[in-house]
């Protein structure tokens, strides 16, 4: 049976008690209205050779009111908070409740703010209103991203001014555990001109009943600033997940992501990033690994407008069991963006025959004077390395195991992040097992 994806339970007055509970500012308040009163004419996004026809988004609870704390959390994520090292710039919130949060005084005497959407709201609000959902994700772009500002209810805002420069990374952990728990999740980092910060998330999830993942994240880089963006996603296979992670770079400006897709559901991942500014620079690592009779689609997109603009693309996607894939990779180069390169990798390994995986490279190119190339490949694993392995006496799994490490070695070596290299290198070897 089809799910109706304009079939949603929350009214007008719903919405408007949930924002007043929370003391959002009159102008986010009437952001939640006008994008749910256009949730019915949007159409939904059409990703490619994907029918979400079928896919729950309209099933979860997006009001939540259980009380967190910290002592509630998983061992993982209190040996977290109480590191030394990377509990000194931590933000947790737990079904959507800050539970956790530090920064040091070293930041905060510089005026860096790191916080929870909420909070930022109530007492950062001039600063989050002139780039909240108006630079690189408009509410009305379809459906998807206004039931996203209809029902957001939980996410982070991270600023730091002009001229400072973060050595040691910021974290953020997004946990539900509450049954049914909606993960309408915001994330908005911005930095000043000359600014320069690294952040890592980690987006989870437990429990059967089913709910949904929509997650947007807006990064905005301002002239000559840099940010790094790491992610782990593990959400559970109950949620059914869309994901919109997107950036803007202005002039000279860099922006890294190193993204690790690791859900156990239904996945859609759309990555944009933004050349706006000339001599502007994006690179974009991603690993995916799908099991069971999971359905993902990821789209990775660096739009050139600046000149001298340079745009990445690197991303391994590994297939097991039933698993289908799609991963498209877009470098577009706009005219007037001369002297532009974009480039891209895309490679899927397929463990057995009913497992698929598709990687579509694409080049849109408006102007003559760029440089542009793209590869990619899908495939099987060797038989042949595979037979050298098991005659070295290596059990069969255990030579698959460590063919799989051997392809996505080359991404997993070249992420920017340590820690993010670490998390995933766990959840690649649970989701394998």
């Amino acid at each position: 049976m089809a799910v109706e994806t304009n079939m949603i339970s929350y009214n007008e007055k719903a919405v408007r008690t949930f924002s007043e509970q929370r003391g959002e500012p009159a102008w986010f308040q009437e952001l939640r209205l006008e994008a749910l009163a256009n949730l019915n004419v949007l159409p939904m996004p059409k990703p490619d050779k994907t029918s979400l026809t079928r896919w729950n988004f309209t099933d979860f609870n997006f009001d939540l009111h259980n009380e967190a704390s910290s002592a509630e959390l998983p061992e993982e994520l209190k040996s977290l908070v109480e590191s030394k090292t990377s509990g000194k710039n931590v933000l947790v919130l737990k079904d959507q409740q800050q539970v956790h949060a530090s920064l040091s005084p070293e930041l905060k005497d510089k005026g860096v703010i790191f916080t929870d959407l909420q909070t930022a709201l109530k007492e950062h609000g001039e600063l989050v209103k002139p780039h909240y959902m108006t630079e690189a994700v408009k509410a009305d772009e379809h459906r998807l991203t206004a039931m996203h500002t209809a029902f957001v209810n939980g996410g982070a805002f991270l600023y730091v001014p002009k001229n400072v420069v973060i050595e040691e990374p910021l974290q953020a952990v997004f946990y539900n555990e509450q049954e049914g728990a909606a993960l309408m999740n915001h994330v908005l980092i911005v930095a000043e001109e000359n600014a320069s910060v690294t952040y890592i998330e980690s987006n989870m999830s437990s429990g059967e009943k089913p709910s949904v993942a929509n997650i947007v994240t807006e990064v905005i880089a301002k002239q000559n600033s840099q940010i790094t963006f790491g992610a782990v996603d593990q959400l559970a296979n109950s949620m059914t997940s869309y994901v919109n992670r997107r950036g803007v770079a202005h002039r000279d400006a860099k922006i890294q992501w190193a993204l690790g897709q690791m859900n156990e559901g239904n996945t859609v991942s759309e990555n944009l990033t933004l050349l706006m500014g000339d001599s502007s620079y994006a690179d974009t690592k991603s690993v995916s690994v799908g099991k069971g009779e999971q359905i993902q689609n990821f789209s990775t997109n660096i739009t050139h407008f600046g000149k001298h603009s340079e745009g990445y693309i690197l991303q391994h996607g590994v297939m097991k069991d039933s698993a289908s894939s799609i991963f498209n990779g877009i470098g577009k180069i706009e005219h007037g963006a001369s002297k532009s390169n974009a480039e891209q990798t895309s490679r899927v390994l397929m463990l057995n025959e009913r497992a698929r995986g598709d990687a579509n490279p694409i080049l849109l190119i408006d102007e003559d004077d760029v440089t542009a190339g793209h590869a990619a490949s899908v495939g099987r694993v060797d038989p042949i390395q595979l037979f050298y392995l098991m005659s070295r006496g290596i059990s069969k799994a255990e030579a698959e195991r460590l063919i799989i490490r051997g392809f996505l070695a080359p991404v997993l070596s070249v992420l920017p992040i340590e820690t993010v290299k670490e998390q995933l290198a766990e959840v690649i070897e649970r989701k394998l097992s």
